[in-house]
C-alpha cells in the first residue's frame, strides 16, 4: 500500500509540473462552459435595424421609440426609398428593415387598422424568425396599451418577408457554416502536424542544414495542402449546389477566390500551430479544440454575435471563419460582388501574411 500511495503521489507531482496538463484539466473545462453559457442562446440583443418610414407622424415617431428604447434592436438607419432595401441588406450589418406605410396614424384612426411591413435577412433563418417575434411583440404590446380607452380597437396589422430565404431553409444557413468549419479545421489539421511530424521522426535535422531559408520552408509545406484543400473545396459546393439545392447568387470566380484564400489562412494558421507544438499529439489537440470552439460559437454560424457580451464579440474579430461566413453567404445569397465584401477580404488577407510571418520568425528561433 505504501507502494502504491508513493506511486499515486508521484503521479500528482508529474501532473502538477507539466502545465499543459493541468491547462487540460482545469483551463479548457471553465473555457468550455464560459463560451456555452454566454454565447449559445436563442435571445437577441442589439441586433442592427433600419426604418423605413414613409408616414413620419406622432404613431410611427412613437412606435420607433418603443423599439429603439428596447434592449433587442439598435436601430442603424433611416431609409428614404425602398430601393435602399436591398443594398444595406448587401452590407450586412442591418437584419431587419421595419417599414411603416403611408398615412398610418390616419388609417389607424379612419379604419382602425394600419400596417407595419418586417422584412428581415433569412440569410439565417433562426435568428429572422426570432426577429420577426421580438417585433411583433412590441406592436402588440403598443397596440395593447393604445387600446385601453378606446371603444374600436387599433389593429396594427405586421407583415412579414424573408428577404434571400423566403421558405426559411436551414440549409441556406448551415451549408455556408458547415463549410467554413470543414475548411478550417481540415486546413489547420493537416498542416498543423506537419512540422511537428518531421521533429517526430528525426528529419528535422535534414530541414535544418538544407539551403531552404525558413520563408521557403512554410511555403513548400503549405502549397501541396492548397490544392488538396481546393478539391475538397470544390466537392463542398458542388454538393451544396447540386443535392442540396444551395444558389449561388454571385460570381463564382469569386467564390473560388474568396475560398482559396480562407484556405491559405487557414493552412498558415496550422503551419503557426505547428511551429509551436512540441509533439503532433499537441498540435493536433490545439487544432481541435483550440479551433473548433471557436469556430463554431463565435463565427456566427449558429448564434448571433450581436446577441453576445461585449468581449466575446471583440473576441470574434480574431477568428478567420466569422469573415468567411460573412463573404461567402453574401456571394452564395446575396448575389454580393467584390465592392461589398472587400473589407472581410482584406481582413483575412491581413491574418493570412501575420500567421506566415509569426511562423517564420519561430521557425527562426528553431534555427538559433
Amino acid at each position: 500500500m505504501k507502494r502504491f500511495l508513493g506511486f499515486v503521489k508521484k503521479e500528482f507531482f508529474h501532473i502538477f509540473r507539466d502545465r499543459r496538463s493541468l491547462f487540460i484539466l482545469f483551463g479548457m473545462p471553465v473555457a468550455q462552459i464560459l463560451l456555452f453559457g454566454f454565447a449559445i442562446t436563442n435571445e437577441i440583443n442589439n441586433v442592427d435595424i433600419a426604418i423605413l418610414d414613409h408616414s413620419k407622424d406622432a404613431t410611427t415617431k412613437e412606435i420607433i421609440q418603443k423599439i429603439d428604447a428596447s434592449n433587442y434592436f439598435s436601430i442603424q438607419q433611416f431609409l428614404d426609398r425602398e430601393t435602399d432595401i436591398e443594398t444595406i441588406f448587401k452590407k450586412g450589418k442591418v437584419k431587419a428593415v421595419l417599414t411603416f406605410e403611408k398615412d398610418f396614424s390616419s388609417k389607424l384612426v379612419r379604419d382602425n387598422n394600419a400596417s407595419v411591413q418586417i422584412i428581415t435577412d433569412a440569410t439565417d433563418p433562426n435568428t429572422a424568425n426570432t426577429i420577426s417575434n421580438y417585433v411583433n411583440s412590441i406592436l402588440q404590446h403598443y397596440q395593447a396599451e393604445q387600446n385601453k380607452d378606446i371603444q374600436l380597437p387599433y389593429q396594427i396589422i405586421p407583415q412579414t418577408r424573408m428577404a434571400y430565404n423566403p421558405e426559411l431553409k436551414s440549409v441556406f444557413m448551415f451549408v455556408p457554416g458547415v463549410m467554413t468549419i470543414i475548411l478550417m479545421l481540415v486546413s489547420a489539421m493537416m498542416t498543423s502536424i506537419s512540422i511537428t511530424r518531421e521533429k517526430e521522426q528525426g528529419t528535422m535535422e535534414i530541414l535544418l542544414v538544407s539551403p531552404l531559408n525558413p520563408f521557403q520552408v512554410i511555403i513548400g509545406k503549405v502549397v501541396p495542402y492548397i490544392f488538396l484543400s481546393v478539391i475538397n473545396a470544390i466537392i463542398i459546393v458542388l454538393l451544396s449546389i447540386y443535392v442540396f439545392e444551395m444558389p449561388v447568387h454571385g460570381s463564382l470566380i469569386l467564390l473560388g477566390f474568396e475560398s482559396v484564400l480562407f484556405i491559405v489562412t487557414s493552412l498558415a494558421l496550422g503551419i503557426l500551430i505547428s511551429t509551436i507544438a512540441a509533439t503532433q499529439q499537441t498540435a493536433m489537440m490545439i487544432s481541435l479544440m483550440g479551433l473548433m470552439l471557436p469556430v463554431i460559437l463565435l463565427s456566427g454560424f449558429i448564434f448571433p454575435i450581436s446577441s453576445m457580451p461585449a468581449p466575446l464579440q471583440v473576441i470574434s474579430h480574431i477568428v478567420p471563419a466569422k469573415w468567411f461566413i460573412i463573404i461567402i453567404k453574401g456571394i452564395m445569397l446575396k448575389g454580393v460582388d467584390l465592392t461589398y465584401v472587400w473589407k472581410e477580404t482584406l481582413i483575412l488577407l491581413g491574418m493570412t501574411l501575420f500567421f506566415i510571418g509569426l511562423s517564420v520568425k519561430k521557425y527562426k528561433t528553431r534555427l538559433e
